[in-house]
Parts: structure tokens; sequence; C-alpha cells
């Protein structure tokens, strides 16, 4: 979305939006885990109720386990696209190093059509790895992967028939590649989570950059956000096209003290058992909680207020045009990730927006 300013410029709406990975865990509370139909259902739900309440973005993870509900974005995109009408779909991220590229600019191509130019692709290397030997591939070549595979999606982005030699696939010779997207270029976002060289990587090659910012001091992350818009730069790309989403997990409530009880322990919920994985713990107790509603921490918890305060923080760090929250983590319930997307449509956009638009006057 965006408007016209007086000096003629185009000025991009600052947007909102949500994101799900689908993970299917037991409630900290009942010890009861939902079924996959019934967290698919609850997903789509969400969608429609944030477009409904004008939100401007809804994003799928990607996993290929048991604990997760969703191992086909574009599949579950479409269904959502059928219930809504004008928020964006997009991925976050698609683990590009694993798929092929032709099949995914097919999939989000036919759902572009599908949700009348509303598809978007969130390219990433992926902090999990159960994708690689599931469909065949090696992990010593993590990085040339991505490398070959992001090249070729753009090519795909860009020409109707493609001529194309790589490494990890069979060889283009004018392959014709459709259907052809409604949106020219179909957008493709880098997602950039713990190395430099991602966010360099987007800055390179003239791409939004959607960083992932789960917890800890923004400023930290600054560095990635200056060696993204430099490297955008020195690759002689127009320096008005740049776009950077900050995603983070999150929750809302009402005050600062219900969203902390209410959150505390699904968070714990989703951090244990990865960490376990890893053979690391994860304890964090309720009594050390309550700093991460301060504005200079990165997990977007707290009241509609704080969370207000904290966006406003990092947008004096990165000048970012998106924020997208992951608000169901843990095996929150539903009803109060209903309650959430209310107050983030309600009560924490509009007052960004407007504090936003003043401070650009």
């Amino acid at each position: 979305m965006s408007n016209q300013s007086s000096t003629g410029k185009l000025q991009h709406q600052f947007e909102f939006g949500l994101y799900t990975f689908g993970e299917l865990l037991p409630d900290p509370q009942t010890g009861k885990t939902i079924s996959a139909r019934q967290r698919l259902a609850e997903i789509i739900e969400a969608a429609k109720l944030a477009d409904e309440a004008g939100l401007d973005v809804f994003g799928l993870g990607e996993h290929h386990r048991l604990d997760f509900a969703v191992s086909a974005p574009p599949v579950v995109m479409a269904a959502i696209a059928q219930v809504t009408k004008r928020i964006r779909l997009t991925t976050a991220t698609t683990v590009l190093s694993t798929v092929d590229p032709v099949r995914l600019f097919e999939d989000f191509a036919t759902l572009d059509l599908l949700s009348d130019g509303r598809a978007e692709i969130t390219a990433g290397r992926g902090a999990f790895v159960e994708s690689f030997p599931l469909f065949g591939y090696d992990l010593n070549d993590y990085e040339e992967l991505f490398a070959e595979k992001i090249e070729l999606l753009l090519q795909l982005a860009a020409e109707d028939r493609v001529t194309w030699n790589g490494r990890f696939r069979p060889p283009l010779q004018k392959a014709e590649i459709a259907p052809r997207p409604l949106q020219h270029p179909l957008p493709v976002w880098i997602g950039v989570g713990g190395t430099m060289e991602s966010a360099a990587r987007a800055g390179r090659l003239g791409l939004p950059m959607a960083m992932a910012m789960l917890s800890g001091d923004p400023s930290f992350f600054k560095a990635r956000v200056d060696l993204y818009k430099q490297s955008f730069r020195d690759a002689g790309h127009d320096p008005t096209q740049m776009r950077i989403s900050v995603n983070s997990h999150g929750y809302l409530a009402k005050t600062p003290q219900q969203a902390l009880d209410e959150f505390h322990p699904h968070y714990l919920n989703y951090w244990a058992p990865l960490m376990r994985e890893r053979g690391r713990s994860f304890n964090l107790p309720r009594s050390g909680f309550d700093n991460y509603v301060r504005p200079d921490e990165g997990l977007a918890v707290g009241s509609p207020e704080q969370l207000v305060e904290k966006i406003l923080y990092q947008h004096e760090l990165f000048g970012h045009h998106r924020f997208v929250a992951q608000i169901d983590i843990g095996a929150q319930p539903f009803a109060r990730v209903v309650k959430a997307i209310e107050l983030l449509a309600t009560e924490v956009a509009p007052v960004v927006r407007r504090e936003l638009n003043r401070n650009s006057l």
C-alpha cells in the first residue's frame, strides 16, 4: 500500500502483519495437543480476521516434522486467499535451498492469480535443516545451494522462457514457465537471520530484506540493516526501492501484567523443546520476564502502548517499512490470539502510522 506525498515521491504506508509456523505443541496448562486439522483451520481463521481488521500481511513458515502443521505453505495460502480480500500472503520463510525453484515459482504464480496479486516469497537458507535429508540435499552444499537457487528464482520471475544451467538441477533450454503471475515481477524477499552475509546478499540483489529479530537489544541488529543499505547502494540499485521487514515473536494484551502472565508459559513451551534438541536448556523464570517489555528489547510483548513504543524505537534504528509478529507460539489458545490480532490492528497500527506520518512532515 502506498500514497503520494506533497513532493510527488511515492511513500509506502508502514505495514503490519502476522506470521505463524503452525507448531503442534501440548498446551502448557492442559497438556492437550490440538490436531493438525484444527491447527490449519485456526490459521485460516486468523488470516481472515487479520484481513478484516485491516492488517497488511500474513505469513506462513515451513517445517517438515510432526510437531508442525505447515509443510506446504502455498497450499494453505491458496485456502487463505479464498477467504480474504486484501491481505498480502507471504512465506516466513521458504527454505529455498531444498526446493526446486521452478516448482516454487509456478506454485506462487498460481497463488498470485488466485489471490488477485497478493503473493510474495521470502526466501531463506533455513534455521532448521530437516528438509535437507528429506529432499536429498547435502548440508555441505548449504551456501552453494542457496546462491544458485536464488539466481534461478529471480530469472524465472523476470523471463517467460528460461535458458539456464547449474549444478543442482537439470538445465533449462527455452523452458516455458507457466503460469505467469499477476504481479510483475512476483515479489521476492530475502530472509535474514543470524548472518551478515545474508543481509549483504539481499542488498547486492536489490531485494527487500525480512530480518528475524526474535529477542535481544535491537541495536545489535542495526549492523545488519546498515550493511544491507550500503550493499544496496554499492550495487547501484535505487535506494528508494529498499524495503525492510522486522519479524518478531510477541504477544499483546490490555495490560503489561496480563501480556506477560499469559505469554510467559507459552514462550517457555515453545523454546524449551527446541533448545533440548540442541543439547541446551531454556529456563526463564516469570520473575525475570518483566524486562522484556522495555522499548530496547526486541521481543514484541506487552500492552498496545508498549508495543507502539517498541516499534517506534526500532524505526529510529532501522527505518523499516513492515512489522510482522508471531503471536501464536507455544500453543497459545486461539481465543487469546484473536484478541491480540484485534489489539494489533486497532490500538497499535493506527498509532504507529500516525506518529511516523507526523515525524515525516
